[in-house]
């Protein structure tokens, strides 16, 4: 026995509308009730990459992702010769734009002489995807670009002999599939123009094949991460990021420690503490706190102090072991590196 349209019907209302699969009659099972999903197959060679390109109103012209057969110049098909006579028509071009993107993408449908596009519009019949009160309704397939007459009659008084079916619309012709039908995004998402990953705490990693580089197509500025001190990643070769607490940009370059990235803001920032000996005091207040003793240079007298051989630092304080004679005149100079 062939399976029944109301079986048919079933199958469709829970695989379309509840994205589940059909495991029991409607009197049995009603559609919420149905357990396993079956989502429609979404395939990744047939993604409209540029379809936010698309306006929502459609083009006079050709512009852009979409070409336009304007009621002008229509897309004439031909007769699907293994339907009934007359029953379905063929453009042989697919991804025509459908009204979702906009009414104005309805095709429009004219009968006329085959051969003669230029007046289809002007001299031919329109026919209507509601018909005209015949049964002769229409549907029109955007993705395969096939029309057929869905009512139970052919167009009303339409006489079909020598003519064609003109079609006037819009087709996607963008790029089409995703790249080298790479479909798999494994742990990354896409929401907008921001790309993220779910993989909490993991890196994100761009790879390029051989000796590409990575490019950035424009003309205004990167932004570099930003964070604290306290928010600092572990330190690896090659890190570069923007330090909130210091002010300044710091890089790895031994991929254990950072170290600040000098630039014109602070580079000419040189400055020396001046300080008199008394033949006692060995300790003196610098005006900042060197990170090191190799990042100041001290002289006494005019002669250049060794670092940790004739002082030590401890914060802002340098620390000479040893008063300088009275009269000494002591020199540290700082603002080479931070």
């Amino acid at each position: 026995m062939a399976i029944t349209d109301a079986k048919k019907v079933d199958y469709l209302w829970k695989k379309i509308g509840y994205g589940a699969t059909k495991t029991d009659t409607n009197a049995s099972k009603k559609a919420p009730n149905e357990a396993i999903a079956s989502p429609l197959l979404l395939r990744g060679d047939k993604t409209w990459n540029q379809a936010s390109s698309i306006p929502g109103t459609m083009p006079g012209s050709s512009s852009g992702v979409v070409t336009v057969y304007p009621t002008s110049a229509p897309d004439e098909t031909t007769m699907d010769g293994t339907s009934t006579a007359n029953r379905t028509w063929k453009t042989g071009i697919t991804d025509w734009i459908p009204p979702e993107f906009g009414s104005t993408y309805q095709v429009k449908v004219y009968i006329h002489t085959s051969g003669n596009a230029g007046s289809a519009a002007s001299s031919g019949d329109q026919v209507f995807a509601t018909g005209s009160g015949n049964n002769d309704e229409w549907f029109f397939d955007y993705q395969s670009g096939v029309l057929h007459f869905i009512g139970s009659n052919l167009p009303n008084g339409i006489n079909f002999s020598g003519k064609a079916v003109y079609i006037s619309g819009a087709r996607y012709t963008g790029t089409i599939g995703l790249q080298n039908n790479q479909a798999d995004t494994g742990d990354f998402s896409f929401s907008g123009n921001k790309l993220s990953t779910s993989s909490s705490n993991a890196d994100m990693e761009f790879d390029t094949a051989g000796t590409g580089k990575y490019l950035f197509q424009a003309d205004t500025a990167i932004v570099l991460p930003t964070g604290t001190t306290a928010q600092r990643p572990s330190a690896q070769e090659g890190v570069i990021r923007f330090n909130t607490t210091t002010g300044q940009y710091e890089v790895s370059q031994d991929g254990s420690t950072y170290t600040n990235l000098r630039t014109d803001a602070n580079a000419a920032n040189v400055t020396k503490d001046i300080f008199a000996g008394d033949g006692s005091t060995s300790t003196f207040t610098m005006s900042i706190t060197p990170t090191d003793e190799n990042n100041i240079v001290v002289y006494v007298d005019g002669v250049m102090q060794e670092p940790d051989q004739n002082y030590t630092i401890s914060g802002t304080t340098i620390n000479f072991g040893e008063g300088a004679h009275a009269g000494a005149r002591i020199v540290v100079m700082h603002g080479f590196a931070d």
